[in-house]
């Protein structure tokens, strides 16, 4: 994971958009690429690791796939081999895009950091209680991109003092919760979290109910925590990422699919390919638009302002010897003049020149 610290930086969620199917897994690397993110995400999992074999579906799953399918049986038809993952991450590297992957279980996190060398890890929000995964995580991985999906501030402290665990004690130090909460008072783990961690903002449902959204969250994660924020966005459209853009997140997680139409579980809360291009191409003018802060004049408003302000004028003749007052004395266009601020200190004095109705007080 790599961008400048005033870029955000896009997170283009294959997930399991792929029904399956490399070939289809290759062309969202392609559509993530072309539309400019600068990471394609996809989930690596095995589905007698991640869900008993009677597993119910999440209402959004039983209404998008068919409702006689397992979870099981749908987690096993979209799986990805290992093989796939290696393609996919030479096509990601051939076309200048970062492969990122969540891991759902041990081995999937061993072969994302080990086998693919993985420098980052993303932890879905479902996995924010795993303790033993993301211990595993903190100690396999540098970086780590933690949804908060479904969590109190509780839940996402737990899962920190977990990661400050991981990060600052040896690999014999007995884990307990007693631990966790110990690394996480400790300085050092509270400064391994703020330098490793970048927790997202999630509101878990496909698609998420505009009024439950809450971006303010990202604001209460990043005060209480001090780690950078993101969002992980499963609303509809691009409204809402583009406005996180503008409140800080420094990561942003959009699905996307090539055809909302595909069976699936996650297609319909997805955008298609112009839809993530329009909310990159949003994003990146939010970032050109924030600024440093500073209020001064801009170097494009030096024209408009001679154009735009006012300057001292005299309203009718004003003489030579007479004095100024409030029915000669006025403002007109151009700004190039004596500034309007000037006009209380002028009533009273004697103009050192003629002055034609109309014309600028000569400076």
């Amino acid at each position: 994971m790599t961008t400048a610290d005033d870029r955000v930086y896009v997170i283009a969620e294959a997930g399991v958009n792929h029904n399956g199917e490399l070939a289809l897994a290759r062309r969202l690397v392609e559509v993530a690429a072309e539309a400019g993110a600068d990471a394609v995400k996809f989930q690596t999992f095995r589905a007698e690791a991640l869900a008993t074999a009677d597993a119910p579906k999440a209402g959004y799953q039983q209404a998008t796939t068919d409702g006689s399918e397992s979870q099981f049986a749908m987690l096993r038809r979209l799986e990805l081999s290992t093989e796939a993952h290696r393609e996919l991450q030479a096509l990601c590297r051939t076309r200048g895009i970062d492969f990122l992957s969540s891991p759902f279980d041990l081995q999937s996190l061993r072969f994302l950091t080990g086998e693919l060398g993985l420098g980052t890890i993303k932890i879905p929000s479902g996995e924010i209680t795993n303790g033993p995964l993301l211990l595993a995580a903190a100690r396999s991985a540098r970086k780590l991109i933690v949804s908060t999906g479904m969590s109190t501030l509780d839940d996402v402290r737990e899962a920190l003092g977990v990661l400050a665990f991981g990060f600052i004690r040896p690999a014999e130090a007995r884990p307990s919760r007693q631990a966790f909460a110990a690394a996480f008072a400790d300085a050092g783990g509270r400064r391994a979290v703020t330098e490793r961690v970048i927790l997202l903002h999630c509101t878990s449902q496909y698609p998420a109910p505009d009024d439950e959204i809450n971006l303010r969250a990202m604001t209460t994660l990043h005060q209480e925590f001090a780690t950078p924020v993101g969002l992980s966005d499963h609303s509809v459209g691009t409204a809402v990422p583009i406005a996180a853009a503008a409140l800080g997140a420094r990561v942003i997680e959009k699905h996307f699919t090539t055809d909302r139409a595909l069976p699936g579980p996650d297609h319909r809360a997805s955008l298609e390919p112009n839809e993530l291009a329009a909310m990159i191409a949003g994003i990146r003018i939010v970032e050109r638009a924030m600024g440093d802060g500073v209020k001064a004049p801009t170097a494009s408003e030096a024209d408009t302002a001679r154009v735009a302000r006012r300057s001292l004028a005299a309203i009718i003749a004003i003489g030579a010897g007479s004095k100024f007052s409030e029915a000669n004395l006025g403002t007109l266009r151009p700004g190039t003049g004596i500034s309007p601020m000037a006009y209380w200190d002028r009533i009273g004095q004697v103009a050192a020149c003629d002055v034609a109705a109309g014309s600028l007080l000569p400076r």
